[in-house]
């Protein structure tokens, strides 16, 4: 029997390659005579440069560069098997996660360590990019980023606009005079699972603000202060942001990365299975077993078990989701996506040891999902 094992990052937790080994530890307690293929997938955040150089026998390049509040970090990119493809994940320079709670900042928090990122991948002569936007700490509409590749924001004065959310009402012009130019030759696909506005009710501040520290009193302030921002653009650029599909991911990345590095957007995990081949690797197997920190409708919706369970669909493959957590009053909708599906957290197993014991209680119910799977 040969059991594909592609879990995505059981978040807070276990990355997608602690998750696949601790299920593939269950797998091989219950036989010897197994054979597993470890294939973590991810869908676009946190996990997803992991991912794609894992697949590719890829290698990371290790760089300086300043974190959301502008401290001195190592961060890494990502260079596929091929050689030529570099993969940038906002979340390891501009992450949410590299902050305390206590330190969530939006007004000041910062892109320009991912900028960074871009920079010391260009010096190194690579051109085509893989963009990865989830997770992130900042709210600036990417004008970190944009500052770390050259671009200047000025006020009437034609003076640098202070580097907050502040400074964005003060600009009234954009100098491209130190723009690193060696972006008009690179490619930029940009890996991402939401499609929000920059503003308005469904845009960037609205819907991810309160996450990064942005308090409901601050709201209107901040979405006013991204508006200006766009108007800006528009002025400039002639691409209207506000509205523009996926420009609100990562607190505006997205339309940074649309409006000045001329990124297209990709699904994330369409792009992993893409990128890796993956329906090429699965076809002979005789299950696969996928999961996520926690499943619920929005699975449905572009999460990385259903770009697992699509692929598995064209070799009529039977997919079992093992997630962490499987809302209970969402299970009618995904029962009929998947031949058995395992939540980690149950009757004996709470909510919090699930968490804080992730790696062995995936293991047992591994163990305990296989010996079902056999009968």
């Amino acid at each position: 029997m040969k059991i594909i094992i592609s879990p995505d990052s059981f978040k807070g937790t276990l990355t997608a390659l602690e998750a696949a080994k601790s299920i593939e530890q269950g797998i091989q307690q219950a036989s010897q005579e197994v054979e597993t293929i470890l294939l973590p997938v991810a869908d676009g955040g946190e996990g997803t440069m992991d991912a794609l150089v894992l697949a590719t026998d890829g290698r990371f390049v290790q760089t300086t560069v300043l974190d959301p509040l502008g401290r001195e970090i190592e961060a890494p990119f990502g260079v596929l098997g091929n050689q030529s493809t570099c993969v940038i994940e906002m979340a390891s320079a501009s992450g949410i996660t590299l902050l305390h709670n206590n330190e969530r900042n939006p007004r000041i928090a910062s892109t320009f360590g991912t900028g960074q990122l871009i920079k010391a991948a260009l010096d190194q002569g690579f051109r085509d990019f893989i963009i990865c936007i989830g997770g992130s700490a900042t709210n600036d509409g990417g004008v970190g980023m944009l500052r770390a590749l050259g671009l200047r924001l000025v006020d009437e004065y034609g003076l640098d606009v202070q580097k907050s959310i502040d400074g964005l009402y003060d600009v009234k012009r954009l100098d491209f005079s130190n723009w690193d130019t060696r972006l008009n030759d690179s490619s930029i696909a940009i890996a991402c699972d939401v499609n929000n506005p920059l503003v308005g009710e469904n845009g960037a501040t609205a819907v991810f603000g309160p996450q990064k520290g942005v308090k409901p009193e601050e709201a209107a302030y901040f979405d006013q202060a991204l508006t200006h921002w766009a108007n800006i653009v528009e002025a400039e650029k002639g691409i209207r942001l506000h509205d523009y599909p996926g420009a609100g991911a990562a607190g505006g990345m997205g339309g940074a990365l649309i409006a000045f590095l001329n990124g297209k957007f990709h699904q994330g995990i369409e792009l992993v299975l893409d990128v890796t081949n993956y329906c090429e690797k699965i076809q002979d197997a005789d299950y696969i077993i996928t999961g996520e920190g926690k499943s619920d409708r929005q699975t449905l919706h572009g999460k990385a078990p259903m770009g697992v369970l699509h692929c598995a669909k064209q070799f009529d493959i039977p997919v079992v989701l093992l997630s962490g957590c499987i809302e209970d009053q969402d299970r009618e909708l995904l029962a009929p996506h998947f031949q058995e599906m395992v939540s980690v957290v149950s009757d004996a197993v709470s909510t919090e040891v699930a968490m804080t014991e992730a790696s062995s209680c995936l293991s047992k119910r591994a163990y305990e999902t296989f010996q079902h799977l056999i009968g």
